[in-house]
Formats: C-alpha cells, structure tokens, sequence
C-alpha cells in the first residue's frame, strides 16, 4: 500500500466534484472520484485518477464503496461531500417525493459516508471531512425552499460534527460556494419552471427564472475551478477554518445577511429575485 494520503470526491462527473478530484491528485493524494454516472469520469481515469460508481442514496452502493477503499488502501484521510443538487419550486407545488429526494441526496447520502468513513479516521487519530454547502446555507430565496432546508441542514450537522470529532485528530469543513458555473443553474430553472408551469407561482418562477439565468455568466458567476481550489486549501491546510465562503459575493452576501435585521433582508431578496 502506497504512502500518499488517500481522499474519496463524491459527485466527480462534472462540475466542482471533477476539478477537486483532478486537483487533489495533482497534490499527490491517493483519489477516488465517484458518481452514479461512470462514463463522464474516464477523463480523471485516465489520469490515475481510481473512479467507480456510487450512489449516494443507496446504503449498499455506499457501504460497498467504503469496503473497496478500505481494502485497496487501508484508510481515508479526506472525505469530500460534494455530491448534490438544486430543485426549485414553491413549498406547496414541489411534490413531497421530490422534497425528500433533495434531503437524501444533500443530506442523508452525506451523512451516510460520515458514519462510515469516522470510524476508519478514528482509528488513525487523523483525518479531514469536507462538506459542501453553499451561501444558500445562511441565506435565502423565494421557490428555493426546500434546496435551503438541505443546506441549512448541512450548515448544522457539520457545525456539532466539527466538535464531536474534535477530540480524535478530525477536523470537519464547510466550504460555502456563493454562484459557480456549472450545470446547477440550469437543473434548478428547469425544475422550477416543470414544477411551477399554470399554477399560482407561474410569475414568480418566471422572475426567478431570468434572475437566475443573468446569474450564469462569467460575469456574475465564478468558475468551478475557484471553489475546487478552495477544497483543496481546506483539504491541505495544517490548521484549516471551520468554513470558506467562496465565490463572486460570497463574503458580501453573508456579511449583509449577518448585518441586516431578517425584515430587511427579507425586502433585499424580493428586490432581486420578484
């Protein structure tokens, strides 16, 4: 078995989970890139990049993915959660189905490679967990309820993990994309727009759609490699931060939120998106 560091990158066939694989293993980690779809990533294959399929939302899929990399390598130093998605729409037209879908792909799935992958850290007395979030965790939009609950919901697992693995070497992080360009904004107006079609939010999602669709540009948006860089400062960084804005306004965007009463910002958001 080799000495290099080993890190698992979930959701690696686009996007920011392909880029942090591709980085990290310029770093010299040991990396397995996984995703429900194979095919995109024989790019990083090709690079030694060790790709396989994983579904996040299935216990075996999962389970037998932690066995493969415990038997080929004998521990996980770093966990990249970075598998998840966005689908929009009103509380009330979103189907419960799809609701909780979100909440296990960006939630449970994550969580479930938390408890599996501890106690291999634990054993070590060292090891790093990084949970992608989002500025979404801390703020707010209109038909984007259910996607903030999911990442609220990171936002607070990860903050009572960060001290709960504190005593056994493992330090957890969040890292809080503000708007990339990748294929998520897309999925998220198809979604609203499918959800939200003659019904009573049809004008809201159509507002939403245009705000959402001027936000994907390199003007207003960053490149996917910016987050992926950042995952790897908090991957390779002796002593790394609880958490990492990142992104075009990331820190301006929170720091209003942290700033301006809930009346306020709830006037700024339906300035910008209604």
């Amino acid at each position: 078995m080799s000495d290099a560091k080993v890190a698992l990158v979930t959701g690696a066939s686009s996007g920011i989970g392909e880029d942090t694989a591709r980085l990290l293993h310029e770093q010299g980690f040991t990396v397995y890139a996984v995703a429900r779809r194979l095919e995109p990533m024989q790019k990083l294959a090709e690079l030694s990049v060790r790709v396989f399929g994983m579904d996040v939302t299935d216990d075996e899929s999962v389970t037998a993915g932690i066995q493969k990399i415990i038997a080929e390598t004998g521990r996980i130093d770093v966990l990249v959660n970075n598998a998840g998605y966005g689908s929009y729409g009103s509380i009330e037209d979103v189907p419960l189905d799809e609701a909780r879908r979100q909440f296990e792909v960006n939630v449970f799935g994550l969580a479930r490679l938390i408890q599996l992958t501890v106690p291999h850290m634990r054993a070590q007395g060292s090891g790093r967990i990084i949970n992608v979030s989002s500025i979404g965790g801390k703020i707010y939009e209109p038909l984007g309820g259910w996607y903030h609950a999911t990442k609220f919901a990171v936002e607070g697992l990860s903050d009572s993990l960060r001290i709960e693995l504190r005593p056994f070497g493992i330090d957890v992080v969040l890292i809080e994309p503000a708007g990339v360009l990748t294929e998520w904004n897309a999925i998220a107006r198809e979604n609203m727009a499918k959800t939200s079609a003659g019904g009573a939010y049809a004008g809201q999602a159509a507002s939403m759609a245009r705000v959402l669709e001027s936000m994907d540009t390199p003007r207003r948006s960053s490149e996917r490699i910016v987050v992926a860089r950042k995952i790897v400062k908090a991957a390779t960084a002796p002593h790394p931060g609880a958490r990492y804005p990142v992104g075009r306004g990331a820190g301006t965007i929170l720091g209003a939120r942290r700033l301006l009463p809930d009346r306020a910002f709830d006037a700024v958001i339906s300035r910008v998106f209604c």
